[in-house]
Order: structure tokens, then sequence, then C-alpha cells
């Protein structure tokens, strides 16, 4: 038995009876279901099964959370359903051993309790939940292509009814500790330092365990399950496609032909979670929980913690990064040249802040920590300052020469440029080490990446109080290479510009953005091109347009010289209303090579990004096309998906394309680094 098996699980038992069973994973920060822990639950189990306690509660040694779910590690060395079958067979008898126990079982749950996690505390007849910051219940599964495998898709089923369980299982949300009272998935809520106590008094004074009422129960009636179903895959296909993402049609077929009842339906759902382990979008959502996860790792080292952000520019960037920066607790001063370009920057901040916060007393404080600054007295505070104006290089330059002066020694000065390189803005700087990039992209409150730009000149403790402030503001970090268009631009530009190209040949807009959604895309090039803002579109693709001695897309120049410029005036390639771009219906005719058009010469880019060096690796070059694009998760990134498509049969497709279309997409030399 090695040392985790040895210490993972305590087993105490007091004076009144009461076993308390806590998980305290050796060398992690937060505890998992791996192969070794669950053994060892298991052995415990069996001896509580022949001596029972007069209750037994379940709690975790961790502060703050109970169990984050099955360690996805062992994920990867799955390499057949069979063994996966087996795995999880195993998992699912040693959670039914704790449900049969023959005495009243409680779940402490302080904080957290997701997947195996949430799957464990349901094999309790009880759950107790600290209210507090941080806590979150829910089956998050479906985020890496799979569904519930310890016996949620049947328990969760029979707790709360098969709605409101298969809305949770299918939408992979999580909920807040008054919410999950409010659905029944915990039975009562205590504050943090009262958990041991009010699951003491419950293990003393046991009540009837709580199931589905009556009404909810019929809904598992065969031919209602039917009918519901339907809907289910209805309201699921409109988000994702069986043939990418099979996770959620796979549960719907469990529940269906279950109901989740019986011994039948646990097997059924082992059988049928070692199956979509093996699939290439499990594998492929699985690799990017891993990329997320370095990504997150890469900016926590830093001797302080930022407290106070400046940003220059009120515009819809450098306003959004403020208010955002106000959500994460950080005093942010905005400049702009007037108080008339602020204020439509608070107004947003505003509202974004009243959808975020439900009580009114936080939607004050996040307000009252973001104030209009147009002397720009923030500056010799901060400890970040983030230039977000317009793109013109002398306008930087003159505003740096202004700001410099007045900043912190050891103050970062940012530049959230999305086109120049920062050679050129730091030229005219007395001490040009200490200028980066960060660069966001729109919307700054749904997307999670920043690039952080490095110069020839960048000092490397700046980039990591970079990256750290990246991550104190829960966002991703990639540190990229100064060089036109950096990562994601310069990989989105071949893809929209052939989008135009495509637009000026006659085909609709629509179908163009229907092709890349077939493919996987969260949304297609036009109606991304809008998201972005087609002068932003403009100013990235001038380098490139340039690169190629082509003129800009008469499309696009026609909408620029309108001041159309997509989502944020209400008008770019589609009208948009209500925050929705206006579609026509799309026919079933989009021209057979539309989707590699679009997509290769991103892949291709992504490939030129590589041997350029632009990040350090292909990984990272996947992590930040997904995480800054929105490139389709269940294909892994474009590298990714390009070895599994395979090197060889990519680069013929690219030359093929080449002999139709043009020099455009001819195959980079660096797929040789790939062969």
């Amino acid at each position: 038995m090695n040392d985790e098996k040895a210490t993972a699980w305590t087993v105490d038992t007091n004076k009144d009876g009461i076993a308390w069973l806590t998980l305290d994973k050796p060398g992690a920060s937060a505890n998992s279901l791996s192969r070794s822990v669950m053994e060892e639950l298991d052995a415990h189990l069996t001896v509580l099964a022949q001596h029972p306690p007069k209750a037994l509660i379940v709690t975790s040694g961790k502060h703050g959370g109970f169990v984050a779910g099955a360690d996805i590690k062992e994920f990867v060395g799955i390499r057949s359903p069979a063994d996966a079958y087996q795995l999880i067979r195993a998992g699912q008898q040693v959670i039914d051993r704790l449900a049969a126990l023959p005495c009243t079982t409680i779940a402490a749950i302080n904080g957290f309790a997701l997947g195996g996690g949430l799957e464990l505390a349901l094999a309790c007849r009880h759950r107790v939940l600290a209210d507090q910051p941080g806590a979150v219940v829910g089956f998050p599964e479906v985020q890496l292509g799979v569904h519930p495998g310890l016996g949620g898709t049947v328990r969760a089923v029979q707790l709360i009814g098969p709605l409101a369980a298969m809305d949770l299982m299918l939408t992979g949300r999580t909920l807040r500790p008054q919410k999950a009272l409010a659905l029944g998935l915990v039975d009562q809520l205590v504050a943090p330092d009262r958990l041991r106590d009010a699951a003491r008094q419950l293990a003393l004074h046991p009540v009837t365990p709580k199931s589905a009422p009556f009404s909810k129960r019929l809904m598992n009636l065969g031919f209602i399950r039917s009918v519901l179903a339907g809907r289910m895959r209805s309201e699921v296909a409109k988000r994702v496609r069986p043939a990418h993402y099979p996770a959620p049609y796979a549960l719907i077929e469990l529940w269906q032909k279950y109901g989740g009842q019986g011994a039948a339906a646990m097997d059924a759902e082992a059988h049928s979670m070692s199956e979509l382990l093996c699939t290439t979008t499990s594998r492929n959502l699985v690799r990017v929980f891993f990329l997320q996860e370095r990504l997150k790792s890469g900016g926590n080292a830093s001797d302080s913690k930022v407290q106070h952000v400046h940003v220059i520019g009120a515009g819809v960037m450098g306003g959004d990064i403020a208010s955002w920066c106000a959500t994460r607790g950080l005093t942010v001063t905005l400049q702009d040249r007037e108080m008339q370009y602020i204020a439509p920057a608070l107004d947003r901040a505003r509202s974004f802040f009243e959808k975020r916060y439900p009580d009114a007393t936080q939607q004050r404080e996040a307000m009252q920590r973001l104030t209009a600054d147009v002397d720009g007295a923030g500056v010799p505070k901060a400890d970040v300052v983030i230039e977000a104006i317009f793109e013109n290089l002398d306008a930087k330059r003159e505003l740096y020469a202004r700001v410099e002066p007045k900043m912190k020694p050891d103050a970062v000065l940012a530049t959230n440029t999305s086109s120049i390189v920062l050679e050129q803005l730091s030229e005219q700087l007395a001490d040009p080490t200490r200028l980066i990039g960060l660069h966001y992209f729109n919307p700054v409150s749904r997307m999670p990446l920043v690039e952080v730009i490095r110069s020839e000149r960048s000092d490397p403790k700046m980039l990591q109080k970079g990256s750290a402030f990246a991550r104190q503001i829960d966002k991703l970090a990639i540190v990229c290479r100064s060089s036109p268009g950096f990562l994601v631009n310069r990989v989105l530009m071949p893809y929209l510009g052939e989008a135009v190209r495509a637009l000026e040949e006659g085909i609709p807009l629509a179908v163009i953005d229907r092709a890349a959604e077939n493919f996987g895309m969260p949304m297609g090039p036009i109606e991304l091109a809008d998201v972005v803002g087609l002068d932003v579109v403009m100013s990235v693709g001038k380098i490139f347009f340039q690169m190629e001695n082509a003129t800009v897309p008469a499309p696009l120049l026609k909408l620029i010289e309108a001041k159309k410029f997509g989502k944020k005036t209400g008008a770019g390639f589609y009208e948009w209303r209500d925050g929705k771009a206006v579609k026509p219906p799309v026919g079933s005719n989009i021209p057979a090579d539309l989707e590699d058009r679009l997509l290769l010469p991103l892949v291709n880019e992504a490939v030129a990004v590589l041997r350029e060096q632009v990040v350090a690796d292909a990984d990272l070059v996947d992590a930040g096309v997904i995480f800054g694009a929105g490139f389709a998760p269940f294909r892994g990134g474009p590298i990714q998906y390009a070895r599994t498509r395979g090197v060889d049969v990519v680069v013929a497709r690219l030359k093929d394309l080449a002999s139709i279309y043009g020099s455009r997409f001819a195959p980079d030399t660096g797929w040789q680094l790939l062969a």
C-alpha cells in the first residue's frame, strides 16, 4: 500500500458513536477520486459495513472544498472501452457500498462538490453544505466529453426529478448554495463554522431522507420519457451536434431507456461512460483541460498583488477591461480626453455589474472601485497602467511620453494594441524594458485569454508581473513574441480574409458562417468579424493584406467607410438586434470545399506561428487559438486537428486548394516540423 493509500482517508469514531470519514488527499491542493483513493475508501467501507457506527459523516480535510471530481490524469491512461468499464464499474460498486450502509450517512460539504464529488455526496442519505464564497455543486463532466459515471445519472434523477437532474448534467452548469438547496440537492445550508456541528446534530437526530416528489417522479413514466427526451434532444441540438459532442445525446438515451432506475441503469451508465471516454472528442477535451491548467499555473508567481489599475482609453475595450478589473476587487481609474468619452463606459460598467451581482450592495461596491479620471491622477498610484487607445503608433508614443515620467518605478506599462509591434512602440521610452503587451479579446467578460506580449527589450520581471496580473483577474495568460498580429489575430486573419473573398464570389454571408459552424466553430467568420469589430479587423488586416500585395476587400472597405463596425455599432456585415446577428435561413447548398477553404488557412498560419516561435510550443498555439479565438475545443486546437486528420493529408489538401484558388493556400515550410 503506497503513501496515498495509507493516508488519503481517516476514520475517527467519537464517544457518541458517530464515525467521521475524512478525505485529505496527500500532496494535492484539492481532493479528487483517483483509483487508489477509491480502493482505500472501499477498504474503509468494508469495515464500516461489518461494524456499523450510529452514523457516518463524510467530509473533507481540505480547506474550502469537498471533492473536485475524478482524477482526470487517469483518463489519459485509458486505452480501450473495456479498460474504462472496469475502472468505472469498480468505482460505482464502491459508491454503492456507501449508499448501502445500514446507518445514517451524511455528507458535510465544505465548499465545492463537483462531478464524482457530488456523486459521492449523493450516495449519502443527507447533505449539509457550507454557505460560503466558492461553494458550488454540479456535474461538469459534459465539458470533458462524458457524463456522470459513479451513479450520478441514477441518483440525481431519483433525488430531484428527471427534468432538473438532466438539465444539470446536460449543461454542466454549477449551482451556488441557495440554488442547490431550492433544487433539493442539499438538505441544509449552514455557516462554515457550523458545518461540523450541523452534521453531528443531523446524525444524532436523523430525519427521513428526501427524494423527488410524486409529481416529478411521474416524468419517469415510459411514454412521458419518450416525449421529454425528444424535447431535450431538440434543445441540445441548438447548441451542439452529436458528431461533435456525443455525450449529451448519450445521456438522454440513457435516461429515455432506463429512467434513472435500477441496476441495469447503473451498468448502462458505466458502459456509456466507458465508450465516451475513448472518443476523439473526450480525449481532445481532456487535453484542453490540461492546457487550461498549464496556463493557470504559468502566471502564479509574483512578489506582490496588483491593487490599483489605471486604464487609458474608455472605448469598448478599455472600458470593459476597467470594469472587469473592478469585478475582481481592484481599484481602477479610467482616463480619457474628456468626461463625455468616459461616461458611456461607466454606464456599460453599471449595467454589467447589475447583471453580474444580484445584490445591490455588491453592485454599489464594484461601482465605487471604478472611477473616472480625466486628469490621470491615478497614474502615480497604479501598479499597472494599461493603454487602450486607438491603433496609431504616433498617438501611443505621445501618450507614453506623458505617462511614463509619472509612473511608479516598478509599475507595469502595458499596451492593449492588437497589431503594432512593441519594438516600435517602445523606441522613445526612457526605459523601454518596462513596456509589455496585455492584449485582451472582445468581449472581455467572456473571452478568457490575455496575450502577454514580449519585445526584444521587455524585462522578464515585467512579463512575469503581467502574467501574474492576468491570473489575478482570472484570465489565462500566454506569453507571445512581439510580431504582427501576435498569435490569435494572426491565425484569424487568413480565416477572416478567405471568408470575405467567398463573399466577393457571391456566396451568402450565412452560408459562409454555416460552413464554419459545421466544422464546429461556435460562430462563423463573418459573425466573428462583426463581434471583434470591423475597425479592429481592418487595422490588424492591413498588415496581412499588404504582405499579400492585395487591396482591402471591397465589402469590408465599404462598411468601414460607412462606419458600420459590427455589433458595437448595431450594423456591420449583419444587422444586430438585441445583441444577436439577424441571419436569413440557410439551405443545404453549401459549396463542398468551403469548409476547407475557411479553416485550412487558419491551420496553415498556426503552423507558421509555431515555426517562427511566436509562442514556445505547439500546445500553446492550440491553447491560444481555442481560448482566444474560440476554435472548436473538441478538435483540440489547429495543430492537434492537423495531426488527427493527418499532416500529409492536410498538406496535400492545401496544395489542391492552391492549384485552384492561388498561392495563399501554399503550405508553410513549418509543416516539415510536424511531419
